[in-house]
């Protein structure tokens, strides 16, 4: 069969489980730079605010449960009551998880992209769609999307190793809504080197032509124009390469305080696939 045209198959079992195992590997403090920008985002906020069932799917979260009962820590800051359920396709990694359980409030169960049949309103889905072929990825951010609740969220990106570099989309029911960069600055040469960690459906359009070769072009060329700001750190030179950037008209939507954290979220339009 045309690899390309593969569809994400189901997993063995009685969940009937939608996607395929990741390799698994994970590091306590990995997400923290998703988990802390979650928290400071008033979209996020007001969505898990104002939930009659405050609940939150950790999808795929791999062979240990860390970085699921760390995202329930952090995102309880925002709503004491909500609960999380950490979702793995892998019995051995549902078992690990079934450990340090605390339910109702942190369980740990079989499934995939079908959410398990659970209707979360904030979904957090992190490397577990760089195996799949850009369409299929498309496809399983659709299930995903069909899964929530209503007014619910997806953040879908990939991290490396230790979360120093990141990227994630945020999606409603529309579809994607902003696209954020994130990483420690004082670890790259450039903003383009994050280009490693785009989504699914854009690492392959980092080329001439298309809208996210034009921005990591243009945050590079404002990192290197807030060069003299290197005496002061690399956060400060970020900051002043965000602040440049968005005085040449891109659509940023965040502010100071989160660019000093290695921090940019734009609109999708702005990184969104010319074709």
């Amino acid at each position: 069969m045309n690899q390309a045209r593969r569809k994400p198959r189901f997993a063995a079992g009685r969940a009937r489980a939608l996607g395929l195992p990741t390799r698994g590997t994970t590091n306590p403090n990995r997400l923290r730079r998703v988990d802390r920008w979650m928290v400071s985002t008033p979209q996020v906020g007001e969505v898990l605010r104002g939930a009659a069932d405050p609940l939150v799917i950790d999808l795929g979260y791999g062979s240990s449960p860390v970085t699921t009962v760390e995202m329930a820590q952090r995102l309880r800051v925002v709503r004491p009551d909500l609960r999380v359920l950490g979702l793995e396709i892998d019995a051995d990694r549902v078992a690990a998880g079934a450990a340090v359980a605390d339910p109702p409030l942190l369980e740990f169960r079989r499934g995939g992209f079908e959410l398990a049949g659970r209707r979360p309103v904030l979904v957090r889905a992190f490397n577990v769609l760089r195996q799949y072929t850009e369409a299929d990825a498309e496809q399983a951010w659709q299930t995903m999307l069909s899964g929530l609740a209503p007014g619910g969220l997806l953040v879908e990106g990939t991290c490396d190793e230790i979360g120093r570099r990141c990227c994630w989309v945020t999606l409603d029911s529309s579809g994607p809504l902003t696209m954020t960069f994130a990483c420690k600055p004082g670890d790259i040469e450039a903003p383009s080197e994050l280009a490693e960690r785009l989504p699914k459906s854009l690492i392959h359009r980092n080329v001439p032509g298309e809208r996210v070769h034009e921005l990591l072009s243009d945050l590079d060329s404002c990192w290197a124009t807030a060069a003299p700001f290197v005496p002061f750190g690399p956060r400060a030179r970020w900051a002043e390469a965000v602040r440049l950037f968005a005085d040449r008209g891109w659509p940023v939507r965040d502010h100071h305080r989160r660019w000093r954290l290695g921090e940019v979220t734009v609109d999708w339009s702005a990184v969104a696939p010319a074709s």
